[in-house]
């Protein structure tokens, strides 16, 4: 179900609890964080949970790479990087942009929806959308 979009810096700026794919409360918290970006997808690319009130290390992005599908990971790590850049992002929570440092190449750990643990590279802009969902988990306010 589409959610609200929070917008509160104290509630974004607060880490995020590791979420666990096959506990019901994680896996609604999955489906709303997917529907939700769908309903913003013209003007969003990626989400974090915490972006829909739930501080659960979950995001939810759509993949370039995979013909805009939209991908959900449970508590994703970045576990390689290469090759780092400037950029300016914006935010569907907050207005404006600002400047970030991200990495044009990266591997990232995650349990899928389904709870397999995957190991994944990601280039380019899909990369840069991961790099700043992960923030949000960590309460990194870009």
């Amino acid at each position: 179900m589409q959610q609200t979009i929070v917008t509160s810096i104290p509630f974004l700026s607060e880490p995020s609890e590791d979420a666990d794919p096959n506990d019901p409360a994680d896996a609604a918290t999955a489906a709303d964080l997917v529907d939700t970006l769908k309903a913003n997808r013209g003007r969003c690319v990626g989400m974090a949970a915490n972006m829909i009130g739930e501080r659960k290390r979950i995001i939810a992005f759509v993949d370039e790479d995979l013909d805009g599908l939209v991908t959900v990971m449970f508590n994703p790590v970045v576990t390689h990087a290469d090759d780092p850049y400037e950029t300016r992002e914006g935010c569907l929570s907050l207005k404006g942009e600002r400047p970030a440092r991200r990495w044009a190449h990266i591997d990232v750990e995650y349990l899928t929806r389904r709870g397999r643990e995957r190991r994944t590279s990601f280039d380019g802009f899909t990369a840069q959308i991961i790099q700043h969902e992960i923030d949000h988990c960590g309460g990194v306010v870009i």
